[in-house]
């Protein structure tokens, strides 16, 4: 099973394109979705973040994000280590996943961290969706209805788009004068040939 990685930072379009390729009957594991679930449903995840950062980490069964929030977004440290505790456990779901996706040529794996987590490494290839910065901006503005340093700030948190470059096979441009569905759909015959070989 041919392995793609998706990617790109905040506000590119990330998940526009990866819902593009579902169109063509791909599937797409969204990592940030799972992540979410894992943290509720991996018993194993659940006792490290209990261990870690205590048991008001959950309410009644429930995470309690905004306890969890004001921990991690407050300090680097804590950050990495709630993210070195929840990304073995969505490793961990996507490789069960996987399992169930036979009849497809090859699966999608949309993460917001794909190269600052290492998953790129289990990915046969990778996509990274940029954007111009402004374009960025405005529209995590519009959808999150945060400021524009709100916005700066989730961004600084994530590899620049520079770096990641670096590490992607292919790159999709969402920039709002080139079409996305023409590169889409070459990725996609690209793809359903080396799932070929």
């Amino acid at each position: 099973m041919l392995k793609i990685g998706i990617t790109g930072g905040i506000g590119s379009g990330k998940s526009t394109v990866s819902k593009l390729f579902e169109l063509l009957g791909i599937p797409v594991f969204y990592a940030d979705t799972a992540a979410k679930t894992v943290m509720q449903t991996d018993s194993i995840l659940v006792d490290a973040i209990k261990t870690t950062f205590g048991e008001a980490a959950y309410t009644n069964g429930q995470l309690n994000r905004k306890y969890l929030a004001n921990i991690v977004f407050n300090d680097e440290q804590q950050l990495l280590k709630l993210n070195a505790l929840v990304h073995p456990a969505v490793f961990r779901a996507f490789d069960t996943w996987v399992l169930q996706q036979k009849q497809a040529p090859y699966v999608l794996k949309e993460a917001a961290l794909l190269f600052e987590s290492g998953s790129y490494k289990m990915s046969d290839k990778t996509i990274l969706v940029k954007a111009p910065l402004s374009l960025r901006i405005s529209r995590v503005m519009q959808r999150d209805g945060i400021t524009q340093q709100e916005v700066e700030q989730r961004m600084n948190k994530q590899l620049s788009d520079a770096g990641k470059e670096k590490l992607a096979d292919y790159v999709i441009q969402n920039n709002e004068t080139e079409l996305l569905i023409p590169q889409v759909l070459k990725l996609h015959q690209t793809f359903l040939t080396l799932a070929a070989q």
